[in-house]
């Protein structure tokens, strides 16, 4: 088969907080794979370098359903990867998962993909690593963010709204070596260092939008 036949159809994906640095990485490894990308982020001044000739840099609130609605209009599929440290975890969350329930259903958008964090992952049925005797409480109100995303997408996302929060290692890392390879887990902590690379994750990010595996679960990713 040639690589012309082989290859994924070109798509259009939005994602938002494509200034931080996951953001980053997904924008260019979907671009890398013949995608067009439209890249949302707070304040294009600061980002004018993510702008490209399959780019289309655009400032948005993650937020905002009606935002979120208009920028998605056009797209395959969204990824969310940003976060907020000025305002609390669950508040953010929550309100970014329900705009985006709203936001995409309007849009037409099907697959949805939000991040997550390793620390609201089970260790044993029923026992997360948050749940960890002398886990430190900043930590933990972060986390819970997470899970209240993970249990509004639950309870509210339609049925026709493919979505999937993807977890990466807890040692998300820059420093990391990136090898095009990961491992994953549903629900738990994969087994081994616990350590992925951004680029990685992006690699992962993007094969569960070209040809998606798993749907409305916490899929942990590591290398």
């Amino acid at each position: 088969m040639s690589d012309d036949m082989s290859r994924e159809p070109s798509r259009n994906v939005i994602v938002f907080g494509a200034g931080g640095r996951v953001g980053r990485a997904t924008v260019a490894e979907a671009v890398t794979r013949g995608h067009r990308v439209t890249a949302v982020v707070r304040d294009p001044a600061k980002c004018a370098d993510l702008s490209g000739s399959s780019v289309t840099l655009v400032r948005g609130d993650v937020t905002d359903p009606d935002a979120v609605a208009a920028l998605a209009a056009g797209h395959d599929a969204a990824v969310n990867a940003s976060a907020r440290l000025d305002v609390s975890s669950e508040e953010y969350f929550t309100s970014a998962a329900r705009a985006l329930v709203a936001g995409l259903g309007a849009a037409g958008v099907r697959r949805l993909l939000v991040l997550g964090i390793a620390t609201t992952l089970e260790t044993e049925p029923g026992v997360r690593v948050m749940d960890a005797p002398g886990f430190p409480e900043e930590w933990r109100l972060f986390s819970q963010g997470h899970v209240a995303e993970f249990a509004l997408l639950s309870a509210e996302a339609p049925p026709e709204l493919d979505w999937l929060m993807v977890v990466p290692a807890q040692d998300l890392n820059a420093e990391a070596e990136v090898t095009g390879a990961y491992r994953t887990a549903v629900g738990t902590t994969v087994e081994g260092p616990g350590r992925i690379a951004h680029g990685d994750l992006a690699v992962a990010l993007l094969d569960e939008i070209e040809r998606p595996r798993h749907s409305r679960v916490q899929l942990a990713v590591s290398a």
